[in-house]
């Protein structure tokens, strides 16, 4: 059990630009977990397009000024398909999941932009609207289950909540849904535990109750906010490659927001690279891996332990702290940490070829 613990650290800390290829090697990895990305679901060779955010800008008020936490935001995301957004705390990761959600905080606003949802604006939609489309066609695992769930209501009730809202279903039926979703997880003896409370749970089981809840809605798109923290790795594992699975047999398309990139290496087909409440690079997660374009990309790969390096050889961070939204950078939001900073930074870089630089990274440089 010992080696298999190791394994799984060594597999999520395999960061390398030749992670891919090793990952492929069965005598690599032999943990269950197998690259699990979820294809996106085509109609006659074309990608089906379930999600566009376009130009997504989202804005604080605070004592009569507007701070932009996410800023010029497009993505799109297909049927089936898994789209990692990765970025340090404060990158915008999150409130570009609450804007989608429609569940941003008191105070902050999407200034412009649109969320394309099926083709349907969400962001022209009143509350009572939003609401009927939550959990049913969007459903959300948030990051912390034990302050997500509600400790004086059973498991068993906030599950069946969602599935009698949702689909309709009796309280009888939905009960046996609900056994049906903790079964699928993974939690044993789910008729004896649709009894118990939140605190009753571990947290490995706790996060596995918010995958079924999001789930008894039958949703077509999951946004998972860092479903594994404070997870200790072998759980972090298990919880990712469970809900990997349950959205590929069921064709739901999953957004997963991390800081962590050995979760994007395993799990994502695509990924949107934020910095400073933009997207800085974005592009599929092999090519990313193999030659990130984007210095702030460059740097998160640079400063993570890779197993083909000499101990002796110190690691490279990136220098300086990220920004906050409340500091006026002019141009370049990552330019006071970039060493190829230049006159030119001065100006905000457009987004062309999936990067945001007036400097990209040459590609033969990192091959």
């Amino acid at each position: 059990m010992f080696g298999r613990v190791v394994n799984c650290t060594v597999y999520d800390l395999m960061l390398a630009r030749n992670g891919f290829q090793k990952r492929s090697e069965p005598e690599f990895f032999e943990f269950p977990i197998r690259h699990t990305t979820l294809n996106a679901i085509t109609t006659r060779g074309k990608c089906v397009t379930l999600l566009r955010v376009e130009s997504l800008t989202v804005s604080l008020t605070k004592n009569n000024a507007q701070y932009h936490l996410v800023s010029d935001a497009t993505f799109e995301v297909d049927r089936g398909e898994t789209l990692a957004i990765v970025g340090e705390s404060g990158s915008g990761k999150s409130v570009t999941a609450l804007a989608i959600m429609g569940l941003l905080a008191p105070g902050i606003d999407i200034l412009e932009g649109r969320i394309l949802f099926e083709g349907a604006d969400l962001t022209g939609l009143a509350p009572e609207e939003m609401r009927t489309r939550r959990g049913k066609d969007i459903a959300m695992v948030f990051q912390e289950p034990m302050t997500s769930l509600n400790p004086v209501r059973s498991i068993g009730a906030q599950i069946m909540e969602g599935v009698r809202t949702n689909l309709g279903f009796s309280k009888a039926d939905a009960r046996k849904r609900a056994i049906e979703l903790l079964t699928d997880v993974g939690v044993s003896d789910p008729e004896r535990r649709l009894a118990q409370y939140p605190h009753q749970f571990s947290g490995g089981m706790r996060q596995r109750v918010m995958i079924a809840i999001a789930l008894s809605g039958q949703p077509k798109l999951i946004i998972a906010d860092e479903p594994t923290t404070a997870l200790d790795v072998t759980i972090q594992a298990q919880i990712l490659t469970l809900l990997s699975r349950l959205c590929r047999e069921q064709g739901v398309a999953l957004i997963l927001i991390t800081h962590n990139l050995g979760i994007v290496a395993k799990y994502a087909r695509r990924v949107n690279v934020m910095y400073g409440g933009r997207i800085v690079e974005s592009g599929l997660a092999r090519d990313i891996y193999r030659a990130p374009r984007h210095p702030y990309t460059a740097g998160l790969l640079a400063s993570i332990p890779r197993l083909d390096q000499d101990r002796s050889i110190s690691l490279r961070p990136i220098p300086g702290t990220p920004i906050d939204p409340f500091t006026a950078i002019e141009g370049c939001r990552f330019s006071p940490r970039c060493a190829s900073v230049s006159a030119a930074c001065k100006t905000l870089p457009d987004f062309a070829e999936g990067v945001a630089c007036h400097h990209p990274v040459s590609r033969m440089a990192v091959a």
